[in-house]
């Protein structure tokens, strides 16, 4: 497999306390990566910083591009989607409205990328009218990850998006998921549900309080 995402020597801080100390990833092209662990393990501080939400010390290269250093903007535009815990979507606006305002590009290519997005989730094609809010849980993490599609990344990162939602919900949610991979998409997927993380993930890699765990990756 092609290495889509190379993370190297990572290190997080928040304040004096370190979130994430020398972590070293990589993240194939084509296939879904699980980094599994417990509330505050790390997990959502490594993501943070992969898409530079968090400031950080060490490699993140996307493809034969480093990312360090680069904005948040900078880091998109290269390829990266991030879709954080909690879903976030923007609850006054449609579905539809959700996903075009996501697109980059001319009208055409952000209505194509629509059409996908909605393909990928059929659920959300009847309720592409309706306001965020009216939505239920799973549905809006479906939002959330179609929104993400919609800047044609190469590499999704995804904070726990199985959270709170029901056991039929989670295997649609595996079955976009898996979707995407097919597709060519590098997916980090970061879990609690190590059950969800084993159905879907091709390579799991532990984290415990920060760092990774070497005998964990599978």
């Amino acid at each position: 497999m092609t290495e889509a995402l190379e993370i190297t020597g990572l290190t997080v801080r928040h304040g004096a306390v370190v979130a994430v100390r020398d972590a070293a990833l990589s993240v194939p092209a084509g296939a879904i990566t699980g980094l599994v662990g417990v509330n505050g393990a790390g997990k959502s501080s490594l993501l943070r910083a992969v898409v530079g939400l968090a400031a950080a010390d060490g490699g993140i290269r996307l493809g034969d591009r480093e990312l360090s250093g680069l904005s948040v903007e900078a880091r998109i535009g290269a390829g990266l989607a991030y879709v954080p815990e909690g879903r976030r979507v923007f609850p006054g606006m449609t579905v539809e409205e959700n996903l075009l305002v996501a697109g980059p590009g001319n009208a055409r290519r952000r209505r194509e990328r629509l059409a996908q997005a909605l393909e990928l989730f059929p659920q959300l094609a009847p309720r592409r009218a309706d306001r965020a809010w009216q939505l239920s849980g799973g549905q809006q993490q479906m939002l959330a990850i179609g929104r993400a599609l919609m800047a044609d990344p190469a590499v999704y990162l995804m904070d726990e998006p199985t959270l709170g939602l029901a056991p039929r919900v989670i295997e649609d949610v595996a079955d976009g998921l898996a979707r995407l991979a097919t597709n060519g998409a590098a997916i980090l997927l970061a879990e609690q549900n190590a059950g969800f993380a084993e159905h879907v993930c091709e390579r799991i890699v532990g984290i415990r309080t920060g760092r990774i765990e070497p005998g964990a990756v599978s």
